[in-house]
């Protein structure tokens, strides 16, 4: 009923009446993504992203994408759709977050032999300098998370139960999920990958997909860490409650102090406080449909590069611990 209505009152509106139309015209999609129509959901969406003419236009309808896809659980357009939507918005923390959980999805959907249920307590102790980190505003976060049952029983543990309980997901979205983890690689390692064992690949694409989780989620929560103290009411409340919500995600992904910190430094570098203003007083770019094309990224490879990149790179003297952290111990015989 719904999307009759949206449509006999597309029907009615000239076709001067663009910002009224563009808003029908999203309830017409929404509509049809519940309905399962997502093909034709994504048709107008894809028309409304031609028209869009600035950044609000673009930012909505990727948001619309995003819903879309949601319904079709396809995790690889979830994760395209959360990178531009960041390359506009760089200081939400609602996208870092959302974006960092569609990374716990690759997790998921990789083999459950990949995922190794480990012992924390030799990685886990911190100094007491080192346990938290000032942002370029001057500001001192704390980089601790609390404690969950989830840590004792090992940083894997969660995602292997929830994974063993994925049985149902299918050879099809797997391999579909391994295609696009190839395509987010640099060349060279997509090279070696393809004449490297299954298993090796399974478990470097692991540690390197919880690599860009765990630091979405350090980002997010430094973000909202910085706009705690300007909210209240409901804001603050959901602020707080997602911050939770984070520190339980890291705690599952295992990383020791020294990789944390340094994730935490390497995210937060750009911090600071006019960049911050810009973002929230939310500024309107008024721009053609191709130059606004060239705001988002084109491909998740310039995405990961330019926020992973180095990050990766400077994890690579913590290698030796990290691989120590996740070491399997032999069966005893």
């Amino acid at each position: 009923k719904a999307l009759c209505e949206y449509s006999n009152c597309l029907l009615l509106l000239p076709p001067s009446n663009i910002a009224m139309r563009r808003d029908v015209q999203e309830g017409q999609a929404r509509c049809l993504s519940r309905l399962g129509r997502h093909k034709e959901a994504l048709d107008i969406a894809e028309k409304m992203r031609n028209g869009a003419t600035n950044t609000d236009h673009l930012t909505t309808v990727l948001n619309l994408q995003f819903a879309i896809y949601q319904g079709l659980e396809n995790v690889e357009k979830k994760i395209t759709c959360l990178q531009q939507l960041i390359c506009l918005h760089p200081f939400s923390p609602w996208y870092w977050k959302l974006l960092a959980e569609a990374y716990m999805s690759l997790l998921q959907n990789l083999s459950p032999l990949v995922i190794p249920a480990t012992n924390l307590n030799q990685s886990e102790e911190v100094s007491v300098s080192d346990s938290s980190f000032k942002t370029s505003t001057g500001r001192e976060i704390n980089l601790q998370p609390h404690r969950s049952d989830s840590q004792e029983e090992g940083p894997w543990s969660s995602l292997a139960i929830e994974t063993k309980r994925e049985n149902a997901v299918t050879c099809r979205s797997s391999q579909a999920v391994k295609e696009f983890l190839c395509t987010s690689e640099e060349p060279e390692r997509m090279d070696e990958g393809k004449h490297a064992a299954s298993e090796s690949w399974e478990q470097n694409t692991s540690k390197k997909v919880g690599i860009k989780a765990c630091a979405s989620f350090i980002r997010a929560r430094l973000l909202l860490q910085l706009t705690q103290l300007q909210q209240s009411s409901f804001v603050l409340e959901s602020n707080i409650k997602g911050q939770k919500e984070i520190d339980d995600k890291v705690a599952q992904l295992g990383f020791n102090g020294n990789s944390l910190l340094l994730m935490t430094k390497v995210m937060g570098q750009d911090l600071i406080p006019e960049k911050l203003k810009e973002e929230f007083q939310g500024e309107v770019k008024c721009i053609g449909p191709s130059a606004l094309s060239s705001l988002v990224t084109a491909s998740a490879t310039e995405f990961e590069m330019k926020w992973f990149g180095n990050l990766q790179d400077d994890l690579c003297h913590f290698d030796r611990q990290f691989y120590s952290d996740i070491y399997l111990p032999p069966l005893v015989t």
